[in-house]
This record gives C-alpha cells, sequence and structure tokens, in this order.
C-alpha cells in the first residue's frame, strides 16, 4: 500500500501500484464504464479492453517510467472494490514530460477519487518530470479542470473536439528542500 485517503464524501481509500494481479480487475472496471467514459478515456470509441491494450495499461508498469496508481474503497466486510486508476507515462523523447490519465468509475464520479489519486501521482511521478502534456476532448469539463489544479496550464485547439494541454507542474516539495541545503 502506497498511501490511505478520505474521499470527500468521507469514504476511506487505499491507493497502491497498478501490478499485474490487477488485470482482471482493470479489465471488469472498464466493462462498468459509460459510453462516454470510455470515450473521454481513449478519445475513441474502445468498447473493450483487449489483451494487448491490458498489456500496454498493467504490464507496461514499471514505476519509473509508467507510474500507475488503483485507489480501492473497502465495503464492509473489508474488500476492496477499485474505483479509479491514475497514469503517468513518461515520453521517450522529452525526458522532463509526460503524459497523464485518470479513469473513475461513473458511480464514483464527483467524489474525490480524481483528486487523491492525483495527489499522490504526484507524489509518486517520474523522477525529472517537470510537465504534463496530453490531449483530451475539449468537452471533458471535468479533465480540464482537474489538469488546472496540478499547475500553469496551456490549452491549444488540437482539431475537433480536442485540445492539447500543457501543465507546467511545480517542483516536488522534497527537491525544493535538497536545493535550499545547497
Amino acid at each position: 500500500m502506497i498511501a490511505e485517503a478520505v474521499l470527500a464524501d468521507g469514504t476511506g481509500a487505499l491507493i497502491w501500484p497498478l501490478n499485474h494481479g490487477d488485470r482482471a480487475a482493470l479489465r471488469e472496471g472498464y466493462e462498468h464504464l459509460s459510453e462516454s467514459a470510455r470515450y473521454h478515456r481513449f478519445l475513441a470509441w474502445v468498447p473493450h479492453l483487449n489483451g494487448a491494450l491490458l498489456d500496454q495499461l498493467v504490464d507496461g508498469v514499471d514505476g519509473v517510467d509508467h507510474v500507475a496508481l488503483a485507489l480501492v474503497v473497502l465495503d464492509d466486510e473489508h474488500d476492496g472494490e477499485p474505483v479509479g486508476v491514475a497514469r503517468m507515462i513518461r515520453y521517450e523523447d522529452q525526458p522532463n514530460a509526460a503524459d497523464v490519465a485518470v479513469t473513475v468509475l461513473d458511480e464514483w464520479q464527483g467524489r474525490g477519487v480524481a483528486t487523491a489519486l492525483l495527489d499522490e501521482l504526484m507524489r509518486q511521478r517520474p523522477a525529472g518530470v517537470t510537465r504534463v502534456v496530453t490531449t483530451v476532448a475539449s468537452d471533458n469539463a471535468a479533465s480540464l479542470a482537474m489538469l488546472r489544479r496540478l499547475g500553469e496550464i496551456t490549452v491549444t485547439p488540437a482539431g475537433i473536439n480536442r485540445v492539447d494541454v500543457v501543465v507546467d507542474l511545480p517542483i516536488p516539495a522534497a527537491t525544493e528542500v535538497e536545493n535550499s541545503d545547497a
């Protein structure tokens, strides 16, 4: 477990690194997303997570250049229900930049899941990443608001119903302390 979190509605949750054992839960959770949520996740219609896509989303996680976290809530029997996933993937050609994606089950949206995941993702982000560079649907107000909370943002049109977003991330607190000791 990486962290404990309390959602906006008071629900307790655990956040941990996504691993190979979470593959089935990721596939199952995706099946419960609305068509709109599925489209917004990939900016294309992806009806199901196939094996190749699961390989990329789960097996590609290395904790160095690809960090992925799952947020799990516990029910009364202490069984965990994954309700959201966040990931950051460093660009090979831009080592200081990474793409970010957050997916939250529809019935858990608006309850602070994305905020809790992003807070922890920013603490666990790949070393040296100072910018988020991503593309989102221009009508995805929740994603744009989420990105605005991360830092200084630039949004530019990128075609029909898409915008390119660049977020300059604040320097992590540990780096600030290290630099002040020098």
